[in-house]
């Protein structure tokens, strides 16, 4: 049995305590995920082996005991560690996994911990249901004018979807099989979406009719989906229910339509619910449709999991937090980031319908107020209606205090809306740093992009005329002149993002071109569209449909692709247009749609804007005098100005169901006599479609092709150059003369690549050995601390390197040193050969982030050059290197011109030596690194 100290603690509890420090100390701004038992040392906490032999000193200290030397080897997460601290004591090896500590009962006054081991939705739900079953985990508001609240326990939704889980087996649902869920914000809900799961189903959430009168169009629209998915059932309300039984004559397979009252049942009548496992299917998630028509994003429970999990540990959630939402249940926000991320972390979640905030949009802030939330979430349309549909007098006595993030996403972020809403509230606790815009999509859950915590929304003023003629967001001083660009923040760990041009290849930062990513949440495609799902891989990446540009790592957005309009040599995108507009006086503001329409008599794009007014038709005066409005607004934001401005009734611009302006649909409408003035015929429309679909293209892939004769002759110079020299630094006899031939062929390299390097600050004039560490990221950064450093450096590279046919015998020439990374107690031998190179005399050059990564920012640093350093009491020389990503970035095979910056920074002396010395040698390092490099210190 494990080790019970008198206070209660046992083995592993106090190991869990020891791994936590250590990986707090080394990671003091990350957000890591809680230690358990099998949380992976080097994985999960960034535990490396320098750490490592910290961390067995630190064990063998809390235990006294001595460890044996294969816990380096075997010792991979906290278990290995108490096993090994049992062994050493000489008790009897335990057999199996160790169980987890058990926390205490949860109280509002002590909060308990997540199941953080959950491997399902399900498992989650059943975590609380056993050790918590009494804690409340939702409260519907404004149900009625006489229910203003209804509050559920997770024992009270474990037994109600149990009861819908019954129902559905009853009723022949079997594993797999997709039940669309057609609910308004209620109670039944949270039932009818876990009755699903635990009948073995897949919840197919669809949004519920707005208003009665539209209730057949409504239906129509959704047949498409319930075919598209196969549903077998369709699980609505009373409202709703007799209408939909219309649908199984258009909807093949659907075997009915009921109600959840309908579907519960408290007689299990021996039926047995199947198991469900991480990797099955949990939810098919219909994408907005706002560019086309709605697609199944298929997500398992591990990738919702997974994309919870980081999104929770990024914006610190606990159980005491309240998240207070308007948000449908259908939308990936609402459902996901709100519902279910609640469910796991186990903090309460608050919901009302978006038809009770739309009717009243200071309902959601007061509930933040009553309820004392912390979290929160709105498309920014949310937040531009409380800015102008909120009177003065609806405030008094109102209190945001208690709010501390509320993040802003699912639609383009406003500068404007974002600094209003700050103006407007702070007044009344709202602080402007909880604002927090965010990026992400269905195809990766919910989440992608998240900026660091407690900071002010980052605004970029790009010249916007430089961005629509070139795609290049150039930073400019003057607002007034400038488009404001709102960072979304950084990719949250685990997930990676690019940008990418027409032809699939990855650009530099600040310049525009379609948005691209991976990480552990990524859908594996849409259901039973194996098109949509191929036209979404590139490989290992997956296409977004937007785009934008990176700055400083950090995501902004610009625009979606099918939306740019393409006017006179300039790409103009229409959310900046539409919010200027919406801006104007007598226009209905998120009622505004622009886009282009092919114009047969030029042979161009005619930039249309289509704009809701409740101006009546015969008031022409007050109508010409508004079009001439918009079309000044244009002209200020776009350069151009507008071919055509239709002022139209309201209802006229269609929306999806999140409120996206669908522009192509609006467009078709247009283009076929349905608003506005009478189109063109249908033949010139096609012609013209064609050729303004297919001319941009063409000119982008010239640009492509002309980018490659100069990446021909790149390589072409460094097979004319290499060849020789490596020759030359096999036969030259000493190491200073092969380092002398390399910097002079490096230079050559450079002129006939097109490649400038810069070296800013001076080599250390030191007589005994240094350390030089620098940034990497490119294979060009080590002909770029050759080409700045006259005298010789030993390099250190991983020993795969040391086996290459070309690389391993020019390398040893030039005195590098090979070291084992695979294995723990290997890294310890590699650490220690670093320390024999350093008190032989000869300084090293190590790129402590380890390998290369394509994503901006300076990655943690192993320790096992810093441990030398203190070891032998060595300075260390930070170098911060600048460009050699543009140039070549990793994983790619054509270099581009450009220009690598080396800068030289103060030399940093340990004054003493141990972990603390060490670990405080590798911080200042890395914000001396930080500094010279331009880049963000990030994970």
């Amino acid at each position: 049995m494990d080790g019970v100290r008198p206070d209660g603690r046992t083995d592993a509890d106090r190991i869990l305590v020891i791994a936590s420090k250590l990986a707090a100390e080394l990671h003091p701004d990350a957000a890591l995920s809680p230690v358990r038992l099998r949380s992976r040392l080097a994985a999960d906490l960034g535990i490396d082996s320098l750490a490592l032999v910290e961390f067995r000193s630190r064990v063998e200290d809390a235990f006294e005991v001595t460890l044996a030397d294969e816990v380096f080897a075997k010792g991979a997460t906290p278990e290995d560690w108490v096993r090994a601290v049992r062994a050493a004591r000489g008790q009897p090896p335990i057999e199996g996994p160790l169980p987890e500590p058990t926390p205490q009962r949860a109280t509002r006054e002590h909060a308990g911990e997540a199941p953080f081991e959950a491997g399902t939705l399900l498992d989650a739900l059943a975590w609380y249901a056993e050790h918590e079953p009494d804690r409340p985990h939702t409260r519907v508001l404004h149900l009625s004018d006489t229910t203003p609240l209804v509050e559920r326990t997770y024992g009270e939704l474990a037994a109600g979807s149990r009861e819908v889980a019954n129902g559905l087996r009853k009723h022949g649902i079997a594993p797999g099989d997709a039940v669309a869920l057609m609910l308004p914000t209620h109670p039944d809900y949270f039932d009818a979406f876990c009755g699903v799961l635990l009948a073995g189903g897949v919840p197919v959430p669809l949004y519920p009719p707005s208003r009665a009168s539209l209730l057949e169009e409504h239906l129509r629209r959704q047949a498409r989906i319930l075919r598209d998915v196969k549903a077998t059932l369709l699980v609505t309300d009373e409202t709703v229910a007799p209408s939909a039984h219309l649908l199984r004559a258009g909807v093949p397979g659907l075997q009915g339509c009921v109600t959840v009252e309908e579907m519960r049942s408290t007689d299990q009548g021996g039926l047995r619910l199947p198991v469900v496992r991480p990797g099955d299917t949990a939810l098919v998630q219909y994408s907005s449709g706002s560019t086309g028509h709605p697609k199944g994003v298929v997500l398992t429970h591990d990738q919702l999991l997974a994309n919870i999990r980081t999104l929770g540990a990024a914006a610190g959630v606990s159980a005491d937090d309240t998240f207070v939402s308007w948000l449908p249940l259908y939308h990936d926000m609402g459902l996901i980031g709100g519902w279910l991320t609640s469910l796991y972390f186990g903090y309460m979640f608050a919901v009302m319908s978006p038809l009770s905030f739309l009717a009243r949009p200071v309902r959601w802030l007061r509930a933040v107020q009553q309820h004392h939330g912390t979290l929160s979430a709105s498309p920014n349309f949310g937040y531009e209606l409380c800015v102008r549909h909120i009177a003065d007098d609806e405030l008094a006595g109102l209190d945001l205090s208690s709010w501390r993030l509320t993040c802003n996403g699912a639609e383009p972020v406003s500068a404007n809306t974002i600094r209003r809403f700050a103006e407007r509230f702070g007044p009344y606790g709202f602080r402007p740093e909880a604002m927090t815009p965010v990026y992400g999509l269905a195809e990766t859950a919910v989440g992608l992009t998240f900026p660091p915590l407690g900071r002010l929304p980052v605004i970029d003023a790009i010249d916007r005329d430089t961005l629509a003629r070139s795609g290049r967001a150039v930073p400019v001083t003057d607002e007034a002149l400038a488009r404001l660009v709102v960072s979304c923040g950084r990719p949250l760990p685990g997930y990676a993002v690019r940008i990418v041009d027409a032809t699939g290849r990855e650009v530099p930062e600040r310049v525009q071109g379609g948005v691209e990513f991976r990480g552990p949440s990524a859908t594996s495609g849409y259901f039973g569209d194996p098109a949509a799902t191929e036209a979404l891989r590139h490989g290992d990446w997956l296409d977004t449909g937007d785009i934008g540009y990176l700055a400083g790592g950090e995501l902004h957005l610009t625009g979606r692709a099918k939306d740019l309009v393409i006017r006179a040599g300039r790409n103009l995108n229409p959310e900046e247009i539409e919010e200027a507009i919406g801006d104007v006086a007598g226009v209905r503001r998120g009622c505004v749609a622009v886009f282009a329409s092919d114009d047969p008599r030029l042979g161009t794009e005619r930039l249309v804007v289509v704009a809701e007014t409740n101006l009546g038709r015969n008031d022409s005066e007050a109508r010409s005098d508004l079009q001439r409005r918009i079309a000044v607004a244009t002209v200020d934001v776009a350069g151009v100005a507008a071919d055509e401005i239709v002022l139209a009734p309201p209802g006229s611009v269609l929306k999806t169901p999140s409120g996206k302006i669908r522009r192509a649909a609006t467009r078709d409408r247009y283009e076929h006599h349905q608003i506005g003035r009478r189109a063109r015929g249908v033949r010139w429309q096609v012609v013209r479609f064609a050729w303004s679909a297919s001319a941009p293209r063409l000119r982008r892939f010239g640009r492509s092709a002309r980018s490659l004769p100069s990446a021909g002759l790149t390589w072409a110079v460094v097979i004319v150059v290499g060849a020789p020299v490596w020759l030359a630094v096999l036969a030259l006899p000493t190491v200073r003369l092969r380092w002398r031939l390399v910097r002079l062929a490096g230079r050559a390299l450079g002129i006939g690549a097109g490649v400038r390097f810069e070296v800013i600050g001076a080599p250390p004039d030191l007589t005994s050995s240094y350390v030089v560490v620098a940034n990497h990221m490119s294979f060009l950064d080590g002909l770029a601390l050759i080409e700045s450093f006259p005298s010789p450096l030993t390099f250190v590279a991983g020993d795969e390197l040391a086996d290459q046919r070309l690389a391993g015998p020019f390398l040893r020439r030039l005195g590098c040193e090979f070291v084992n990374r695979e294995g723990v107690a290997k890294e310890v031998a590699g650490a220690r050969k670093l320390t024999e190179v350093l008190r032989s005399g000869r300084p090293l050059a190590v790129f402590p982030e380890g390998g290369l990564d394509r994503a901006v920012g300076v990655r943690p640093f192993h320790l096992g050059a810093f441990g030398a350093a203190t070891d032998v009491g060595v300075p260390v020389v930070p170098v911060g290197i600048r460009g050699s990503r543009d140039v070549v970035r990793p994983g790619e095979k054509f270099p581009r011109r450009g220009h690598v910056e080396v800068a030289i920074g103060d030399v940093i002396t340990p004054t003493t030596s141990g972990w603390e010395a060490t670990l405080h040698l590798s911080e200042d390092a890395r914000r001396s690194i930080c500094e010279l490099s331009g880049e963000a210190a990030v994970g």
